[in-house]
């Protein structure tokens, strides 16, 4: 894969006050897409390749199932739609929805953001910044919101060409999933007047450098909404698997809010509001016909679901939103 499908975001993004680090995220991707390309690249985009043409109609990015609507797909047209997309499995965060074709995707990410929507300051004309995105669901959501640029980077390349296929039918040239971790991101790369980190904090081996990589990459002023695993109880507290997290090997830190409120605190936030506590149900994360994987149910202690089968508490999420301190 070559830079095409990036260029028009990477010129409008050249038209921001985040021009002067177009050059420097393009040769990013460049390497990205390079030698350190995954091995199911070429097939990926030959899935993208089959995407039949569709019908135009609605753009739908502030409703629960993003996508098109409007149209009623022949069933050949459904069948082939189908078909490509499916080759892009397993779709994760979602829904979408394509004239009526559901791609019922493992995580109600709407639930999310309806949780963390009105806690938010407005999105209208502001520059963001979308860290471990996936394939861009909440981006889409965010422009919706009316946001002027949404910059989604994810370094897993098949949510990227996940991203594509959704991207061949809507067509914006406001958002782009790269395949870039932060670690990837130009060293002096800042000025964004929201960024979003959600579900990324757990998996870093060093929280609190993630926290400082957050609030470099925004402006002075920005806002950071930091969606992550968190452990009940009122105390500073921190779980640290000494294994497995609900089958999952890169968890390393789970703090009470408590704590990570002094987290934010101490890496240079202020105005921290707690949005949300909710656990993670079993209706909000499992297994579809889009995600046929093992998926939360799997991974819950079967006579105690208030635990995982490795006995830790089960999945319960915090939505922090906090301003960065001049």
């Amino acid at each position: 894969m070559d830079l095409t499908p990036f260029a028009p975001f990477l010129d409008h993004l050249a038209e921001t006050p985040l021009a002067p680090w177009r050059t420097a995220l393009a040769e990013r991707v460049a390497q990205r897409l390079g030698r350190a390309a995954h091995g199911d690249l070429p097939r990926w985009e030959a899935a993208l390749a089959q995407l039949p043409e569709l019908p135009p109609g609605e753009a739908l990015l502030d409703a629960a199932r993003v996508g098109l609507d409007g149209a009623t797909l022949m069933p050949e047209q459904r069948a082939a739609l189908r078909e490509a997309l499916m080759a892009l499995h397993p779709w994760r965060k979602g829904p979408y929805s394509l004239h009526g074709l559901h791609i019922d995707t493992e995580w109600r990410s709407d639930w999310k953001w309806d949780r963390l929507v009105d806690a938010i300051s407005p999105l209208e004309g502001r520059l963001v910044l979308d860290v471990g995105c996936g394939n861009g669901y909440h981006g889409w959501r965010m422009l919706g919101a009316g946001a002027r640029l949404v910059l989604g980077i994810d370094p897993t390349q098949l949510f990227v060409m996940q991203f594509q296929a959704i991207n061949r039918y809507l067509g914006s040239e406001r958002l782009s999933v790269l395949p870039l971790g932060i670690e990837h991101l130009p060293a002096h790369l800042t000025g964004f007047d929201t960024l979003f980190s959600m579900g990324v904090l757990y998996h870093r081996r060093s929280p609190i450098d993630h926290l400082v990589d957050l609030r470099r990459l925004l402006r002075p002023g920005g806002e950071l909404v930091l969606e992550t695993l968190v452990l009940e109880g009122e105390d500073q507290q921190v779980l640290v698997p000494p294994g497995r997290y609900a089958a999952m090997r890169n968890v390393w830190f789970i703090p009470t809010v408590a704590a990570l409120r002094v987290w934010v605190a101490r890496c240079g936030f202020d105005h921290i509001r707690v949005a949300d506590v909710s656990p993670t149900t079993i209706e909000e994360q499992r297994a579809t016909d889009w995600m046929h994987f093992q998926s939360l149910p799997d991974q819950l202690d079967p006579d105690d679901p208030t635990l995982t089968r490795e006995g830790h508490p089960a999945p319960v999420r915090a939505v922090l939103v906090a301003r960065r301190a001049a």
